[in-house]
């Protein structure tokens, strides 16, 4: 079979895997406040997507969610099944979508911008700041009971969020653009 319709060659199937150990150690990089603690995940799981693409970065975060949902201890408070009914979880599943995002308008290019890769980093967050968002209102409203308001989910959950995630994708942008040709992809 012709190496580019391969996804799931070995070199592949390594990079995967090293990412979601990526995802994983960035859970346990974190400072605790509020609802939603300040992690390295999303750091990592958008460089999955902007170095292995739409594809293969979107997989190697479902790895690292089904590691979780197994009982793993690799969410930032530990793992298990349960955890779907955390409110924040959805910003979990929002690292899948971010990931597919930036891979997506990255793109094939064998040439990218920083600017390109910048624009990508940012569309990764606006995807798990949706996801996670719609998540966590219907988790507090419908499941728990609680009359929480959109905007108050967007004070706890979003906004004071919005800084160190744009410095975040300015790393990752810049992270991305220097080691993108020495990855074997």
């Amino acid at each position: 079979m012709n190496r580019e319709k391969r996804i799931f060659d070995t070199q592949s199937i390594v990079l995967c895997a090293l990412f979601a150990a990526l995802s994983t150690i960035g859970a346990y990089i974190k400072i605790p406040i509020s609802y939603v603690p300040i992690t390295m995940q999303l750091t990592f799981t958008t460089l999955a997507g902007l170095l292995l693409g739409s594809c293969k970065g979107a997989i190697s975060v479902s790895i690292y969610i089904i590691a979780g949902l197994i009982g793993l201890p690799v969410f930032t408070n530990g793992g298990g099944f349960g955890y779907v009914l955390q409110p924040t979880f959805g910003y979990i599943l929002g690292f899948v979508a971010g990931a597919f995002v930036a891979g997506l308008i990255v793109g094939k290019r064998k040439e990218v911008s920083y600017s390109r890769y910048l624009l990508a980093s940012f569309g990764s967050i606006a995807a798990c700041y949706t996801l996670g968002t719609i998540y966590f209102h219907i988790i507090m409203n419908l499941y728990l009971g609680n009359n929480m308001s959109l905007w108050k989910i967007l004070m706890l959950c979003v906004i004071p969020f919005i800084p160190g995630d744009v410095i975040m994708s300015l790393l990752a942008s810049w992270v991305a653009k220097k080691i993108k040709y020495h990855l074997p992809l």
